[in-house]
């Protein structure tokens, strides 16, 4: 035996021991498990000083993650953020920034992206990339190659939600509050894929926080008295009332969801397959709660409450036990790139993102970037907010740009709030036009050169209802002749 040999079979021993079979963990690609939230913006939290918010669990789970602490939404609205997490684009290549959009079968599925590094995939509980109808069966060659499937298109009836499975048409029903039944589920799953041979993907897509608020939990509801709830000082006083009272309901919505990813991750540590599962906790966009005056349950618009997500990602091999917070600004097309850069997977040339595993891998900060989100065709119209924009987040500012030039620039650091606009301050037209130009640059970059609404809405043949939504029926069918069908649905 060569002495090479022998030492390299003597380390592997010690190595073993000290760190029981760590190394035996490793030889398999590591598992993920991306958990999706619906509306929980990233101020409400424990960890992010949110007094009102009660969730000890995921404020462990920051503790143990890197924490993107600026974060942003690419479009903040379900569909189109869903479409460019599963594709890696943005919103302007595929056409998806409406509500209910088909994402055509001529993009590559982040499941089959998965399935072709090795995984066995899942997907459990909200999709809403189908466009067929919010309670349309979404069959099998519709999934983009996730593999398990409890899932339905759109449903936040959260005590009578509706999932479809395998390859049966017929509707069926998470057994009572459906945060709780699909994380059981989410459980179950995960215990039958230990010990296989290929790592696994799973992907939980929680419907909450997203309002009705009052369909929370009503034991929650009883831990957040309307009286105690404190509102931020954005929140206008004539909103007060109306304010806490939804309030009361997004706490408790947030509360059964830290109760839930709780039990999860303890799951994880009975099975023994924590230190190489990679977790990704984030949400798809936030909620105003009536900031800057915006109606509660309003998202859309390029303020803070609204565009700001949080993004915790815990990989023990990565970076031990102890987290660390990241100041470098990240987009939703950005997610797998970085993810598949991290874990040394290809990269699907189709992607749009940047990989930036490096501020992950070599614990280095990327100074001037600035991660860009958008809105093609507002919702809030009639609102102060409620117009076309693109917009970037630095580490420290937020800009952005309207129709007719330099709209918003917020200090975050000295005014988390938002609440001072800076953009006309004579003082800082040096740093409006550096940061107007670095915007121009990402656009560019994607062939967008800002055009209003009615030219992307043509440019696909779309014909959006009220709120930014394909119309759809109340037992949420789309009609028969929407163009959606038309659109790559077959």
């Amino acid at each position: 035996m060569k002495i090479r040999t022998y030492y390299k079979i003597i380390i592997t021993i010690l190595v073993y021991f000290a760190f029981g079979g760590a190394t035996t963990a490793q030889e398999k690609k590591a598992n993920i498990i991306y958990i999706l939230v619906d509306q929980w913006r990233a101020s409400a939290f424990g960890f992010a000083g949110d007094p009102n918010a009660n969730t000890p669990n995921l404020d462990r789970l920051a503790q143990e993650s890197i924490n993107f602490k600026n974060a942003v939404s690419v479009m903040p609205v379900c569909t189109p953020y869903r479409a460019a997490l599963i594709t890696g684009k943005y919103p302007t290549t595929t056409g998806m920034f409406l509500n209910d959009l088909h994402l055509p079968l001529t993009e590559y599925g982040l499941g089959d992206v998965l399935v072709d590094r090795g995984y066995t995939t899942a997907y459990i509980g909200k999709w809403h990339l189908d466009g067929h109808g919010r309670h349309a069966y979404i069959p099998p060659s519709r999934r983009r190659g996730f593999m398990y499937w409890k899932a339905a298109e759109c449903d936040h009836d959260y005590d009578q939600s509706h999932y479809y499975t395998g390859n049966s048409d017929e509707k069926q029903f998470w057994d009572g509050y459906d945060t709780y039944a699909q994380t059981k589920d989410a459980q179950q799953y995960i215990a039958e894929q230990v010990g296989k041979e290929k790592p696994f993907a799973l992907f939980i897509s929680y419907g909450t926080p997203h309002f009705p608020y009052d369909a929370a939990p009503e034991v929650l509801k009883q831990n957040y008295p309307l009286a105690d709830i404190i509102l931020p000082e954005n929140v206008p006083a004539s909103m007060a009332d109306e304010v806490r009272k939804e309030a009361q309901g997004y706490y408790a919505h947030c509360e059964a969801l830290d109760n839930s990813i709780g039990e999860l991750l303890a799951s994880l540590d009975e099975l023994g397959i924590s230190d190489n599962t990679l977790i990704v906790f984030t949400s798809d966009h936030g909620e105003m709660l009536g900031g800057h005056g915006v109606r509660p349950r309003a998202k859309q618009v390029p303020l803070a409450e609204s565009a700001r997500v949080p993004m915790l990602l815990r990989y023990p091999p990565l970076h031990g036990k102890t987290g660390r917070v990241v100041e470098t600004p990240i987009t939703t097309p950005d997610i797998f790139p970085t993810i598949f850069g991290m874990l040394d997977l290809p990269i699907p040339a189709t992607y749009e993102g940047d990989d930036l595993s490096r501020v992950l891998t070599e614990n280095k900060e990327i100074q001037d970037r600035a991660a860009l989100y958008m809105q093609l065709a507002p919702w809030e119209v009639g609102s102060e907010y409620g117009r076309e924009y693109r917009a970037i987040k630095t580490s420290q500012y937020t800009y952005v740009r309207a129709l007719d030039g330099p709209w918003l620039l917020f200090d975050d650091t000295n005014d988390p709030l938002q609440m001072n606009n800076l953009v006309a301050n004579p003082a800082h037209e040096g740093l409006v036009t550096e940061l107007d130009e670095h915007l121009w640059k990402l656009l560019i970059k994607l062939g967008d050169d800002f055009r209003p609404a009615q030219w992307y809405i043509d440019k696909w043949n779309l014909k959006p209802g009220a709120h930014g939504s394909i119309p759809y029926d109340k037992e949420g069918n789309l009609p028969s002749q929407s163009p959606l069908l038309t659109k790559g649905s077959s």
